[in-house]
């Protein structure tokens, strides 16, 4: 587990990425934990959630919403 202040973090964002792609970053505001970063892997691990981008551009536009409540563009209403 790595940890950053706020600070840390506001100064240079690319590097808590980096240290999430291996191990979830916690961002500290004063000491206190305040937030967690994830890689999308472990984020999709946690949460069971296995839709890819290649799976929602491979979506049918008919189809029902995605997640979140939006809807696939229709083109033909431009």
């Amino acid at each position: 587990m790595k940890v950053v202040t706020a600070r840390e973090f506001n100064q240079d964002v690319g590097k808590a990425k980096r240290l999430a792609a291996s191990e979830p970053v916690f961002v500290t505001d004063r000491g206190r934990p305040t937030h967690v970063l994830l890689s999308i892997g472990a984020y999709r691990q946690l949460s069971g959630d296995r839709q890819s981008i290649l799976d929602l551009i491979g979506a049918d536009p008919d189809s029902a919403p995605l997640k979140g409540g939006i809807s696939p563009a229709n083109p033909a209403s431009r």
